[in-house]
């Protein structure tokens, strides 16, 4: 790979990582619809501890869902994503009333067109009285 495929490969994957987190923070229908298709393939899977999830309206739901019983959140980046071939990883937090409410790791597979392919999901910090046996 040249020096310049690598640098529009770090370029794309960065783009799809601003998307991401974007997207876990739009709370707009319309612009949810928008931002997952720009985001994800449409066969996107997501391995995260909660559960497996196929689908950008499995993805769109399970983001609802947790914003109906935990409104006013914000998913940011807790570091300078990092990205290298085709992947990307990003570390993460929650914010939920001004307080830190969980951490986490997403390593994305991004494909050649600057979408997500999959998202495997880890815990860092689990949010307070989260049971992780409970989700399998």
């Amino acid at each position: 790979m040249t020096e310049n495929n690598i640098s529009l490969r770090t370029a794309s994957g960065l783009r799809a990582v601003e998307r991401y987190v974007e997207f876990w923070n739009t709370a707009n229908a319309h612009q949810q619809q928008r931002l997952a298709a720009e985001t994800f393939i449409d066969g996107v899977s997501s391995h995260v501890p909660i559960g497996v999830m196929r689908g950008t309206e499995e993805l769109i739901g399970f983001r609802n869902q947790f914003a109906d019983n935990v409104p006013d959140y914000t998913f940011r980046p807790r570091t300078e994503p990092e990205t290298h071939h085709d992947r990307a990883r990003v570390q993460w937090e929650l914010i939920v009333g001004g307080e830190s409410f969980a951490t986490g790791t997403d390593v994305l597979e991004i494909d050649d067109t600057g979408r997500i392919s999959s998202i495997t999901g880890f815990l860092d910090r689990a949010p307070e009285g989260f049971d992780p046996h409970a989700h399998h």
